[in-house]
């Protein structure tokens, strides 16, 4: 067995096992957050390039085009979310900073590494890129007139949407341009290029595990500074994944989408925009110091849900037989029924 296909085989393990790495780094190595949160944006980067490497760049535009997919995943983030993420939250209106940090994250759906692990779970990423700049500029609308209907207006003007510009610049635009770069090199046979597309399919578990580790690690001192609010809020972290996977199996059912496109939905639906939000926060003043924290938690938790789903979505959403892995040169999706549009 080469070394690919172990780690391929063994993933969620060595997931699981990089969350602890990167808390045990974290709790026993405090300055070790600072650089592990520099290098998260790089590392996040590099790991979005080698998954939009897997995915045709030639296939986004006409994936844009599957109108039925789009509405679904609207629908999932933009009416469905809201509902149950008031509904869950609903005990914590007593607390208007921890309902703060619980609202923000949940509202804004993830527009970075929710791509790589729907490859992984093998939905259809390439149509998740897709919906992308839709799903970053509907939240920038949506999230704001939520927060200001349950939380207050008066918080709006605390909040910087700044680094959702800069993320989808820096974890979307450039990396996918450098993947379509890169595919089309190989197209006039350049060998670097045919080299770097293998490469993608062999460091994608490994740019994981280090995404993984150094997000943990740059974050988890935020959660334990304040252990008895933030923890307040996982069981609303668990419990919203938990349902949001019912709901988007339903959905993509009365939608009628392909199994791609059904397990695209679940994971759009169930990951959050933490890593974008988390900047958006930092700079609350007092009374609002623990919305970071609550954030990083929902980080800690998704996580660990993600790399659950990798392997329970192929089996609650089966594909054919003999469905292939997400690997350079084949966009996950590809074996399931045709789009529809």
């Amino acid at each position: 067995m080469t070394g690919a296909a172990w780690t391929e085989r063994h993933q969620v393990a060595l997931y699981l096992g990089s969350i602890a790495v990167g808390a045990a780094a974290g709790l026993l190595v405090p300055g070790v957050a600072g650089p592990a949160e520099s290098l998260t944006m790089p590392v996040l980067a590099l790991l979005l390039y080698a998954t939009f490497l897997a995915v045709p760049v030639a296939r986004i535009g006409r994936a844009l085009a599957d109108r039925r997919f789009l509405v679904t995943v609207l629908a999932v983030n933009f009416l469905a979310v809201p509902v149950v993420a008031l509904a869950l939250s609903a005990p914590l209106v007593g607390r208007p900073a921890l309902l703060l940090g619980v609202l923000v994250v949940l509202l804004a759906p993830c527009i970075d590494y929710v791509v790589v692990f729907t490859g992984l779970a093998g939905g259809a990423a390439d149509r998740l890129v897709a919906v992308t700049p839709v799903l970053m500029l509907v939240q920038l609308l949506v999230v704001p007139a939520v927060l200001a209907l349950a939380v207050g207006p008066g918080v709006l003007g605390r909040l910087d949407v700044g680094p959702f510009v800069t993320a989808f610049g820096v974890l979307i635009v450039l990396p996918l341009a450098a993947a379509w770069l890169t595919q089309a090199a190989r197209e006039r046979n350049v060998r670097a290029a045919t080299t770097l597309l293998d490469g993608g399919a062999v460091a994608m578990v490994p740019l994981m595990m280090a995404t993984l580790a150094v997000v943990v690690a740059s974050q988890i001192t935020r959660v334990v500074s304040r252990p008895a609010t933030v923890l307040l809020a996982v069981p609303v972290f668990v419990l919203f994944g938990v349902v949001m996977v019912a709901v988007g199996m339903l959905a993509g059912r009365i939608a009628r989408l392909d199994v791609g496109g059904r397990r695209a939905l679940v994971l759009t639906g169930v990951t959050r925009n933490s890593l974008v939000v988390l900047p958006v926060t930092l700079g609350l003043p007092g009374d609002l110091a623990v919305v970071p924290g609550v954030v990083v938690t929902q980080t800690l938790v998704e996580l660990v849900v993600l790399v659950i789903l990798v392997r329970l979505v192929p089996r609650l959403i089966p594909g054919r037989q003999g469905e292939r892995r997400f690997t350079a040169g084949h966009a996950p999706g590809d074996d399931a029924a045709g789009m529809t549009g």
